[in-house]
């Protein structure tokens, strides 16, 4: 029996948790492998690899290491909200449970924005890798230049992106369906990889073969603070995406446990696939800066692209389709967080109650899944068109808005359950301890990345008034999320006012 919290007032006021999805559509496998779906491993890594090992060399695994604790410190906060008090809006329910409704309104919009930003990313992605595939398949390079072709760049996006909302408005079935079979190609091809990599080593036709040291799970011995809170900000956005079970949980079986369990379960699933790919990676290449090396510029912005001939040989553009597979498998899945947080908005009356809307036939938020489709349609649209770099340097800015949502949740954990923390070791580890220092942490993050990014150097280079685009995308996203904040104040003062949450 459930024993979430209530916030029945009156017959008008909506009841926490009741929202009309289909509850006991997904179990524990079906949750985990949505939430490995949405961190989208084989697309991260080629992504995130190289960039890594510019910064921090060969202590990658001590990198992704450090940046797995806070991550698995937030999760565990995150389970204790959902024991308590499961319900589709999370960060936004239970940050204005705990801290009232202007902050757990930002922390919404945080979750909101990040996932809309990075959904059209993730399309954009999947449109080079699905000419790249035709490339590869026919033997013809010049299919791999057509998504440069502007026009038909946009074009192609906005058909993935509108094939993925309309699995994700088809409901959890669909949605587990889907993702059951791309997810296991992608973990079986990087295992393949790995497999495939540590092979030559061991014969002697590796790249730069590199053996194995504790030094690499050394994380002091990185050469600067710099060096190492770059690192540390990328191996965030690396593990970003698990809490997609969460958002999840009033369609889950069990839902006071399976969401929080199957949160956890997915970052220690993640940080064993990043650790195997990424020593395998170093044991092949070294961190050179030339030919194969990972740290070789040239090799940055896919690191998979360069080393999947040479390691799995006629058997590479396996790799291609699974990079496809991961970024279409995870736009697919990444829907299902903005979705259900906007639902949950709108159930609450802090945005239209049209977001509240749900399919009659599929049980799932249907007016929010389309105006997150075309939220990052748009998105796409105006970045791509205006500047190629203000689309990447916003994708760098994310890293801002996931510390800061996160950092929020977190702490609305120790702060809802302060009365109650220190009644036992359990609780005082896991109420308190585990969401303070993994919050803190996740905060300070963000501070610190505000500050670099305000260098016009950071990102791509490019600046606004001689303050680095990354800052002024970043906190410009978080400032428009006030001042939209401010308007639905005016219109829906009931929510701001503590009448309904």
């Amino acid at each position: 029996m459930s024993t979430a919290p209530k916030t029945v007032q009156s017959k008008e006021t909506p009841v926490l948790s009741e929202k009309g999805l289909k509850a006991g559509s997904v179990g524990l496998i079906g949750a985990v492998v949505i939430g490995v779906s949405c961190i989208a491993p084989a697309y991260t890594l080629t992504a995130a690899l190289g960039p890594t090992v510019s910064e921090v060399g060969v202590h990658l695994p001590a990198i992704f290491l450090v940046g797995f604790i806070p991550m698995l410190l937030v999760a565990l906060g995150y389970r204790e909200l959902n024991n308590a008090m499961p319900d589709a809006g999370t960060s936004f329910t239970w940050a204005t449970r705990a801290f009232g409704p202007w902050i757990g309104w930002m922390g919404g919009w945080g979750l909101i924005a990040a996932t809309i930003i990075v959904l059209s990313n993730l399309a954009a992605v999947a449109v080079d890798f699905f000419y790249l595939m035709l490339a590869q398949i026919f033997s013809n390079p010049e299919l791999g230049e057509l998504s440069k072709i502007l026009p038909l760049n946009i074009a192609t996006t906005l058909v993935f992106i509108a094939l993925a909302c309309w699995i994700s408005y088809r409901g959890m079935e669909t949605t587990k369906g889907v993702q059951y079979v791309l997810v296991a190609f992608q973990l079986l091809v990087l295992g393949w990889f790995a497999v495939s990599a540590f092979a030559h080593v061991a014969n002697g036709t590796a790249f730069d073969a590199t053996t194995i040291s504790p030094d690499w799970f050394n994380p002091f011995a990185v050469d600067s603070f710099s060096q190492f809170a770059a690192g540390v900000s990328l191996s965030i956005f690396i593990y970003w995406g698990w809490d997609v079970t969460l958002t999840m949980n009033e369609e889950t079986k069990n839902p006071e446990k399976t969401p929080g369990r199957a949160a956890t379960i997915t970052v220690l699933v993640i940080v064993i696939i990043y650790m195997t790919v990424a020593l395998a990676t170093l044991s092949f290449a070294g961190v050179g800066e030339t030919g194969l090396g990972a740290g070789n510029p040239e090799n940055q912005s896919s690191i998979f692209a360069v080393l999947a001939g040479p390691v799995m040989g006629p058997f590479a553009i396996l790799m291609s389709l699974a990079i496809l597979s991961s970024s279409a498998a995870s736009l697919q899945s990444t829907f299902v967080s903005p979705a259900r947080t906007m639902l949950a908005m709108g159930h609450y009356r802090a945005i239209s109650p049209k977001f509240g809307k749900i399919s009659p036939t599929y049980k799932s938020p249907s007016f929010a899944t389309i105006a997150a489709a075309i939220a990052a349609a748009a998105f796409y649209v105006i970045t791509r068109t205006v500047s190629e770099n203000a689309l990447w340097d916003t994708i760098t800015a994310l890293g801002m808005m996931i510390c800061f949502y996160y950092g929020i949740t977190a702490l609305a954990c120790v702060w809802f359950f302060r009365a109650s923390a220190f009644s036992g070791v359990r609780p005082f580890f896991f109420k308190f301890l585990a969401p303070l220092v993994g919050g803190v942490i996740l905060l300070v993050m963000f501070v610190k990345t505000a500050m670099d990014s305000m260098d016009p150097e950071y990102g791509s280079g490019s600046s606004v008034g001689g303050v680095g685009l990354v800052f002024v995308l970043g906190m410009g996203v978080i400032l428009l999320g006030v001042v939209v904040m401010l308007v639905m104040y005016r219109l829906r003062p009931e929510f701001f006012k503590g009448k309904v949450l």
